[in-house]
C-alpha cells in the first residue's frame, strides 16, 4: 500500500502484482492521472477505481481511462474482495479464440482489431468488450441486464445508464446501422451486409 500518485504508479508498472486497487484522491498526481500514464506504458494489469464520485460522467471517464471496475465509497470491503477475486479469475481464463466475424464486422480478439464495412475501427477497451458480447450473440436480443453481467460483471446497478452511454458510443464508430435497439427487450447486432441480388 502507498500513500501518493507516483508510488503508486511505481508500484504498478514494476510487474510484481496482479491487480491494482486505485484511489482517484491520490496526493501528487490522483488516480486518474496514474491511470492513463499506466495504459500509455503499454501496462493490462487490472485496475479496480475508488471513488467518492459516484456521477454517470464521472464512472465513464473512469473507464475510459482504462479501468476494469468502477467502486464508489463508502463500500463493504467483502464486496471489493468480490470484485476483486472476478477480475483474477477473468486474468485467468483460456486464451482467446481466432477472428469473429458477422456480415462485414470483423473482430481479432488477439489484437483487439476491429474492422466495419472495410475499416479499421479504433474502440477502447469497453467499447472493444461490448461489441464483442453482442457479436458473440448474432441476431440475439441481449437485454441491459445481460450486457452488464457479461460486459461489466455485474458490476454496476442494473438501473444505471451506462449500458446505453456505450451503445452510442458504438453507434458513432462502427454505424447506428448496425446496433439495433428492440423496445423494452434491448439490444441486437444486425448484420448491414449489402445483399448484391443475392439474398
Amino acid at each position: 500500500m502507498v500513500g501518493d500518485g507516483p508510488a503508486a504508479y511505481d508500484e504498478a508498472i514494476s510487474g510484481t502484482h496482479d491487480l491494482l486497487v486505485l484511489d482517484i484522491g491520490l496526493p501528487l498526481l490522483d488516480g486518474f492521472a496514474v491511470l492513463n500514464k499506466l495504459r500509455r506504458a503499454g501496462s493490462a494489469l487490472p485496475v479496480i477505481i475508488l471513488t467518492a464520485r459516484t456521477g454517470v460522467h464521472d464512472t465513464v471517464a473512469g473507464l475510459e481511462s482504462g479501468a476494469d471496475d468502477y467502486m464508489p465509497k463508502p463500500f463493504r470491503f467483502e464486496e471489493l474482495l468480490a470484485r476483486i477475486r472476478l477480475r483474477l479469475r477473468s486474468e485467468a481464463r483460456a486464451p482467446e479464440p481466432a477472428v469473429v466475424r458477422y456480415g462485414d464486422l470483423v473482430l481479432d480478439p488477439a489484437t483487439r482489431r476491429v474492422v466495419a464495412g472495410g475499416r479499421q475501427v479504433d474502440l477502447s477497451a469497453r467499447e472493444y468488450s461490448l461489441l464483442e458480447t453482442l457479436i458473440r450473440h448474432p441476431g440475439q436480443v441481449l437485454s441491459r441486464e445481460q450486457l452488464l453481467s457479461r460486459v461489466w460483471g455485474y458490476d454496476f446497478d442494473p438501473g444505471s445508464n451506462v449500458v446505453d452511454v456505450y451503445i452510442r458510443y458504438l453507434r458513432r464508430k462502427v454505424g447506428a446501422e448496425r446496433i439495433e435497439t428492440v423496445r423494452g427487450a434491448g439490444y441486437r447486432l444486425r448484420d448491414v451486409t449489402p445483399c448484391d441480388g443475392q439474398c
